[in-house]
């Protein structure tokens, strides 16, 4: 995986120092060898190695760095927030939950509870979750209860699961909080990646050498440049899988190859099932949509009354019963039933082995509308489910998140390295402001046509499903072509001076 190797014109030694430019005279010209696949492909290779390296490994840096401080919040925000996710004392007996919703109520009277999280240890808090007038799009505001005494123990804003400190640091990895422009820069990294990483490591390797342990061992005894490459190769291929799937589950996340995911996957029968809620002769859930208003009272949608709340008899905790009842049990989060759904009750518990089970429960009289059990899920949903986790530190906890930060700085001194090398493989070491040298241009033109058929027509295949993939390739094509007319015309020029 080497940004060095963008400059090397002689593959047999690349240290060796730039061959002078004159003419050896009277040597009888070898007769013509027609190169393999690996021999034709490999300038091209490293031509977009190059270009990949130089300009997406600065967004590669940032988004290692912006993830290696995601890694530590889940330490860091049990420590900066102990007050609020731990109790005193462990008690004998936990309140009732419906005991613990109204200290929360009083505790902000002017939220709406949507959700409760039950105590995941004996040592940890109630979360009840609410919708609260002033708080952004996505935000909600969690009441942290004392299970024992019902006393609240905090109130913050929260997304989803994480905390103020995490929420923050999550956008910033996703977005370097620029909003939806933002996002482009963690999509071009996410679509760049794994390019990078196979490209790289198909480089490293078909290079020569003398030993097929520095495959995967650097070579210490070696200097400058060379060591350089070994550590940057050798590295590389320790971490290849790693940045595969970073790249392949930070995708799901991104705003455009993210919906081409999607697609797919429920195309493939992919697409993750969720529990049955509707409560019997609620109306449909798109009886407000753009045909309401369509039937034969002529009615408009403002007309139209909203479904009343359903009628609680069992409570939140006849609801939890009728769930662990059923074997739902673990890490529970309970949604409340609102506009003609019952009680959802998930688990939440995503570390190895998961529980991930749902149920839905009609909330006037405790039965059991429908179960979902994760082991029933889509072979593709439950790995995607299982790479979401992995690449947020779910899947193995405190061990995931030290393997996700190793990976992290890791990423970083490959960067580091490749630019190293970059530099040291500039032409003229006496001019400090020179630069490394591309893989000389009309690599491709070596390929037979057998093999720049169908290599044109999968980049343009991929380019289409990872839209800024194709984009920026395109861009860097332009670009090469547009410093490939100059560099001609001025080669015109000096041929014409003489």
């Amino acid at each position: 995986m080497s940004l060095d190797e963008v400059g090397e014109l002689r593959a047999a030694d690349p240290d060796a120092p730039d061959a002078p430019e004159t003419p050896v005279a009277a040597a009888e010209p070898a007769p013509a060898r027609t190169p393999g696949t690996w021999a034709a492909l490999r300038p091209l290779l490293l031509r977009l190695h190059f270009y990949a390296g130089v300009l997406i490994a600065p967004l590669l840096l940032v988004a290692a760095t912006t993830g290696l401080l995601y890694a530590g919040s889940w330490q860091a925000e049990k420590i900066l927030y102990a007050d609020q996710l731990t109790v005193d004392r462990v008690g004998a007996s936990a309140q009732p939950l419906s005991a613990q919703v109204g200290a929360a109520t009083n505790a902000a009277p002017q939220g709406t509870v949507t959700a409760v999280w039950p105590a995941p240890e004996a040592d940890a808090t109630t979360r009840v979750i609410m919708e609260s007038p002033g708080l952004a799009e996505g935000e909600t505001l969690t009441v942290f209860v004392d299970p024992y005494t019902a006393e609240v123990r905090g109130k913050l804003t929260t997304v989803g699961d994480a905390l103020p400190l995490r929420a923050w640091l999550s956008e910033f990895h996703a977005s370097l909080h620029l909003g939806e422009f933002g996002r482009n820069y963690s999509e071009l990294a996410a679509s760049w990646l794994w390019v990078v990483a196979l490209g790289g490591l198909a480089l490293w390797i078909g290079r020569k050498r003398a030993r097929k342990a520095a495959l995967v061992v650097p070579d210490r005894t070696a200097t400058g440049r060379r060591k350089t490459l070994s550590w940057h190769g050798s590295v590389g291929v320790w971490i290849v899988l790693g940045l595969v799937g970073l790249s392949a589950t930070g995708l799901t996340w991104s705003r455009y190859a993210g919906e081409n995911i999607g697609e797919l996957k429920d195309g493939l029968g992919g697409g993750t099932p969720a529990v049955a809620a509707k409560l019997p002769g609620a109306p449909a859930a798109d009886a407000g949509g753009e045909h309401a208003g369509h039937g034969a009272a002529g009615g408009t949608p403002e007309a139209m009354p909203a479904p009343a709340a359903p009628v609680d008899v069992i409570g939140i905790d006849g609801a939890v019963a009728a769930a662990r009842s059923a074997g739902v049990t673990e890490s529970l989060r309970i949604t409340l039933p609102a506009q003609g759904k019952g009680y959802v009750v998930k688990e939440q518990d995503k570390q190895v082995p998961v529980h991930l089970d749902a149920v839905a429960v009609d909330p006037a009289d405790g039965r059991v509308m429908d179960e979902l059990r994760f082991a029933d899920h889509p072979l593709l949903a439950q790995l995607t489910r299982f790479g979401i986790d992995l690449h947020m530190g779910l899947t193995f906890g405190l061990a995931n998140q030290l393997a996700l930060a190793a990976l992290a700085v890791l990423v970083m001194f490959m960067v580091v390295w490749g630019y190293r090398m970059w530099w040291l493989r500039r032409p003229t070491k006496e001019r400090t402001l020179s630069a490394g040298r591309p893989q000389p241009r009309g690599a491709w033109r070596k390929l037979p046509v057998t093999v720049l058929l169908p290599l044109a027509a999968a980049t343009a295949v991929v380019g289409w499903f990872l839209p800024m993939l194709g984009i920026s390739l395109l861009v860097f094509l332009a670009g090469d072509l547009v410093l490939g007319f100059v560099a001609s015309r001025r080669g015109a020029g000096a041929g014409a001076e003489v």
